[in-house]
């Protein structure tokens, strides 16, 4: 009985994991637009997995955010809390 319900978990928790998926896809890079704000880009994409260090120019700000998986990269540039770029590599 123990082990039917320890390979139902096992079962279970693969499912889980292949539906979850990466969020860094050819479908999710369609979805950011430019003036997006980084809110509305994590809503999408999760939290990012590098952060710039804050630019600050002459009362402007930018930076860019980067999400991985793999050789995937979706790179998305902010310019005073917008999205202004959006650029992807290794699809």
């Amino acid at each position: 009985m123990l082990s039917k319900f320890l390979k139902f978990c096992a079962f279970a928790l693969l499912l889980l994991v292949v539906a979850c998926g990466s969020k860094v896809s050819e479908e999710n890079y369609a979805k950011i637009k430019n003036g997006m704000t980084l809110e509305e880009v994590k809503d999408v994409l999760g939290d990012p997995t590098e952060t710039p260090a804050a630019i600050g120019i002459g009362g402007m700000s930018a930076g860019a955010y980067v999400w991985k998986d793999g050789d995937k990269t979706i790179t998305v540039t902010m310019t005073n809390d917008k999205v202004t770029l959006v650029a992807k590599s290794g699809f």
